[in-house]
């Protein structure tokens, strides 16, 4: 079974494939995207701080059984894999000569077929030359089992997403080997499942209703705020700057009941149209009340079991202004956010969790974010902190921008 799906069958049920006497079937690897931190938050609020074990930069722990993890709902981890093996060291030629043996005991418990062999290493110390040196050597080794095997070539220490999925690497003949270096260990993982980056680009560029000037939340970012708010099947989840409806979609492939509020409505009618297209290429439920009001002022109908929404993020920047400038620039959208806020407040339950994208402003050093950032409390909110990451705010930033998307997980104070 391969990661991706297509449009007309999707598979949102995923179940395991494989499973062997080498696997460990009690937890799995998480391999974290391009804002690792955002990874982290994201497994600790679906599974529980509990269960999440940082392993390195790039890579986290979780236990719990694979058949249990949602994976195509993860919008920050990357890959999924089941660990094969833990080695106390991190000496590159002796993880080789463990793969050696290792890898042609995987091989051989597959069906029969010509074995396809990936390879990506997370922060170890090796070059991309030994890497791809070391790949000849493990097909050297599978092929005197008596195994046929091709090797991916490997233009970078990692394969992204779309080598995994052009090679079929999460096929029954097929395998990404994964090894994590953490200080002084080292582990070996396969990959069972990849984004499926074909499908993403479906729900971002593919619906029909889109409107650069709104902005454009990606996908797996809208899963990621969703997974933050901890939203679960039959929650009732509120947008209240529902925009093209991004968050409502991916709301409803998580099998939630669906609330929108948009100031215009042109953009209810977008989000409505969108709507009706994911239904019709998913195969789901996506009926939403949808109604054209203010978030500042507007009466929601309850229950609202959770709201995920983005702020207004003001015009889009290619420089960072002067002070005198984007100071009214932060005030407006200041105003909106705190005062949604205050509305929202006063008509959810104590424990209501939320998170809402606000912008904040690159500069040399760090980012300038609203005002109303440090009046959470003061509005009646508690900020969520997350044990496992090194930073208490969670920003949705490329190098490249001006106005990143500061995300503030909350909850109503009693």
């Amino acid at each position: 079974m391969t990661a991706s799906g297509s449009p007309a069958t999707p598979n949102w049920a995923w179940r395991a494939t494989r499973k062997t006497a080498i696997l460990k079937p009690d937890m799995i690897i998480a391999i974290l995207g391009r804002q690792p931190e955002l990874g982290l938050a994201e497994l600790e609020s679906r599974f529980g701080a509990e269960h999440v074990t940082p392993l390195s930069p790039h890579a986290a722990q979780v236990d719990v059984e694979a058949d249990n993890v949602p994976a195509h709902l993860l919008g920050s981890a990357v890959k999924l894999a089941r660990p094969l093996a833990s080695l106390p060291t991190t000496d590159w030629q002796k993880v080789l000569d463990h793969c050696r043996t290792l890898l042609p005991k995987v091989a051989a418990d597959l069906p029969d077929g010509k074995f396809k062999l990936g390879l990506s290493a997370y922060d170890l110390n090796v070059s991309l030359k030994t890497m791809q040196r070391s790949g000849l050597e493990l097909k050297k080794a599978i092929k005197q089992s008596g195994r046929s095997v091709r090797i991916v070539p490997n233009t970078a220490l990692e394969l992204n997403s779309a080598q995994i999925l052009h090679n079929q690497l999460t096929t029954d003949l097929g395998c990404e080997l994964i090894i994590i270096g953490t200080g002084t260990t080292t582990h070996l993982a396969q990959t069972y499942h990849v984004q499926d980056i074909d499908d993403y680009a479906r729900r971002d560029f593919g619906r029909p209703k889109r409107d650069a000037f709104v902005g454009m939340l990606p996908p797996k970012l809208a899963q990621t705020m969703l997974n933050l708010a901890q939203v679960s099947p039959g929650q009732r989840v509120l947008d209240a700057f529902c925009g093209t409806g991004v968050v409502l979609q991916e709301a409803a492939l998580m099998g939630c009941d669906l609330y929108g509020t948009d100031l215009s409505e042109r953009m209810i009618d977008y989000t409505r149209t969108n709507l009706d297209w994911l239904e019709k290429t998913y195969h789901i439920e996506a009926t939403a009340d949808l109604v054209a009001d203010d978030a500042r002022t507007a009466t929601w109908q309850p229950p609202i079991d959770a709201a995920v929404s983005e702020s207004y993020l003001g015009r889009p920047m290619t420089t960072l202004p002067l002070r005198n400038k984007l100071e009214p620039i932060m005030q407006e959208c200041d105003d909106i956010a705190r005062d949604f806020l205050v509305n929202l407040r006063k008509q959810i339950k104590p424990g209501t969790r939320l998170c809402l994208a606000v912008p904040s402003w690159a500069q040399a050093k760090g980012f300038i974010s609203l005002p109303v950032v440090d009046d959470l409390e003061k509005i009646g909110y508690n900020r969520i902190s997350f044990k496992h990451t090194r930073q208490q705010t969670l920003r949705y930033h490329r190098s490249d921008q001006i106005v990143a998307r500061e995300l503030l997980v909350l909850t109503a104070k009693e």
